[in-house]
């Protein structure tokens, strides 16, 4: 069982990085992009990370694709998958890597769901939420990952897991 930190749009916020990377104990980092730091930040050292709109160190890669406990992930930020919209050209873009699970982020609210199998999971913004989340001051997501499920938990920025905002997907079901 390991778990795995998303995060995203912290824009500029260095600080709130470590502080949820400290407070939440993951096995592995992904950020979504628009961080807008430099590629070489320490931070980032281990850390599975992508350009985002707003990132202008072109040495971030746009995409990346590791496969961790089994499972490949697409990272992305998603504004040239046309998020704001629907998730169709991000679904097919992991149809193409044939991704199990997808992470990204650009739209600033958090968002889990199942669809064409592959569970897709916006950790919302951590500095910037927007939508119906807002309230929060900021979301990330934290995914206990084991061999039968991975349980998605949201988190708000001061550690605190938000009660209403934990799920539960069987592998099987991507």
């Amino acid at each position: 069982m390991s778990k795995w930190l998303v995060i995203s749009d912290n824009h500029g916020d260095v600080e709130i990085l470590s502080k949820m990377q400290a407070a939440l104990q993951p096995d592995v980092i992904f950020h979504c992009g628009d961080s807008e730091m430099a590629h070489d930040d320490p931070w980032f050292q281990g850390v599975h990370v992508v350009q985002g709109n707003m990132d202008y160190d072109s040495e971030f890669p746009l995409v990346a694709t590791p496969t961790i406990e089994g499972l490949k992930v697409l990272l992305t930020h998603g504004h040239y998958d046309a998020v704001h919209w629907d998730l169709t050209k991000l679904s097919l873009h992991a149809d193409e890597e044939r991704a199990d699970v997808v992470f990204f982020g650009h739209t600033h609210e958090l968002a889990v769901e199942v669809t064409d199998g592959h569970l897709f999971v916006n950790p919302g913004s951590i500095s910037q939420p927007r939508g119906e989340f807002r309230r929060l001051g900021g979301t990330c997501a934290l995914l206990t990952v084991d061999d039968r499920q991975v349980k998605v938990q949201y988190y708000t920025r001061d550690g605190q897991p938000v009660p209403d905002l934990a799920f539960v997907y069987q592998r099987s079901q991507f």
